[in-house]
């Protein structure tokens, strides 16, 4: 798997966190990951819980500032299809990009 670029956190307020909550809808998926620049990328991606619904939903404490993510299911990337906030990473794909006030 090809490693995706971090980007650096700006935090205005760096001791404050917000919960955000990540959803991807994939009910034929056997496994879906939030891989991020807070994650480390591959490093350390967050699994997420399937739903009966067929959502899979994580929720993570996030300090203030800009971030970008991209999903892994079943081993392959994919995009946040919610997220229309997208920046072009040097892999010829769009990571998806969240504020967090």
């Amino acid at each position: 798997m090809k490693r995706l670029m971090a980007k650096k956190v700006s935090s205005a307020n760096p001791g404050a966190t917000a919960k955000q909550r990540f959803r991807y809808h994939a009910p034929a998926a056997m496994m879906v990951l939030l891989a991020a620049d807070f994650t480390d990328w591959q490093a350390k991606p967050i699994p997420m819980k399937k739903g009966a619904d067929g959502v899979w939903e994580v929720e993570v404490n996030l300090a203030p500032g800009t971030y970008h993510y991209r999903f892994m299911v079943d081993g392959e990337w994919r995009d946040d299809p919610e997220c229309t906030l997208r920046v072009p990473n040097p892999f010829g794909s769009a990571n998806a990009v969240r504020h967090v006030a």
